[in-house]
């Protein structure tokens, strides 16, 4: 595993800021240390990770964390057909990707690791503190030097989740990602619109975005890739409608689907998620073509009981 200034230049050229995130993740790698990210969705958790990977040059194993996350789908298993003719015989196991990346000296990454079983994860803990594994009939699994399991998750989010023991944290260092600065954003979502693309009209895009976080109504907003998916949806809207990317009405219809499925609001708010994008967008690009107007040019049902 190559770690050194050159991999944080490197990584600083591929992931728009975290600079200071990219050094604390790689020297907790090179100090043989495993970690947790901590953060809400969005926020370049495993981006950071993939670039990691792909500029030291280790292997990602990518776990999805969820409730059907068992110590046999995350250690493996033997191949049954092959037991029939072989018996139980290491040839004939299948390594589950735990057992790939302790063999390989391999980035475990598991993803939402607060939605994992908690036999699982007391696998994972055994892990941590012995360096091995011991699976029955295949026997003691040693975990390469390079080995570090790194686990993602977002502590805001209570649906389908469980508390992360005091045991887990005893074993892993701890790096909180928070939202980018605006500026920072603003790159993220004008790199990922690809080729010409107005850099003022999208930082105001994602001034609507991060409006989402302040609002009132709003218990959870919309994280970068709102903005990303407005910049996006903004460019194939307009080629069909024969306009501009920049134009009012393409840019609210795009807005209004990238958004208002992303944000949650308090229970009793009183307004649909749409109300909400609409006043924020308003807020920052004006009330658009015409008084009462709506999307491309037709009334909404509120313009219309305004006008009735």
């Amino acid at each position: 595993m190559r770690i050194d200034r050159t991999a944080v230049d490197g990584l600083s050229r591929l992931v728009v800021g975290r600079r200071r995130e990219v050094e604390l993740v790689l020297a907790a790698l090179a100090a043989g240390r495993h970690l947790v990210l901590e953060g809400p969705p969005g926020t370049g958790k495993s981006t950071l990770l993939r670039a990691v990977a792909a500029e030291t040059g280790v292997e990602l194993v990518f776990v999805e964390g969820n409730a059907e996350l068992t110590p046999a789908r995350l250690v493996g298993h033997f191949d049954p057909a092959q037991v029939l003719d072989e018996g139980y015989t290491p040839e004939v196991f299948v390594d589950g990707p735990l057992v790939a990346a302790l063999r390989h000296g391999g980035l475990l990454y598991v993803e939402e690791v607060n939605r994992v079983p908690e036999e699982t994860l007391n696998l994972l803990i055994t892990v941590m503190s012995e360096g091995e594994l011991h699976v029955p009939r295949l026997g003691r699994v040693a975990a390469d030097p390079a080995f570090r399991l790194v686990a993602a998750m977002n502590p805001f989010d209570a649906v389908g989740t469980a508390r992360i023991s005091g045991a887990i944290y005893d074993r892993v260092c701890r790096l909180s990602m928070g939202y980018q600065p605006a500026d920072e954003e603003a790159e993220i979502a004008g790199r990922a619109a690809g080729g010409e693309v107005d850099r003022a009209w999208v930082a105001r895009v994602v001034a609507v975005v991060r409006a989402t976080r302040q609002h009132p109504d709003v218990r959870i907003g919309s994280s970068v890739r709102g903005a990303v998916d407005i910049v996006k949806l903004t460019g194939a809207l307009a080629g069909l409608r024969g306009g501009r990317p920049t134009d009012w009405d393409v840019g609210l219809d795009a807005a209004l689907m990238a958004l208002s499925g992303r944000i949650r609001l308090h229970e009793g708010a009183g307004v649909a998620p749409e109300d909400v994008v609409r006043q924020l967008w308003e807020a920052e690009f004006g009330p658009g073509p015409g008084a009462g107007e709506a999307g491309h040019g037709e009334l909404g049902e509120g313009d219309q009981a305004g006008k009735a």
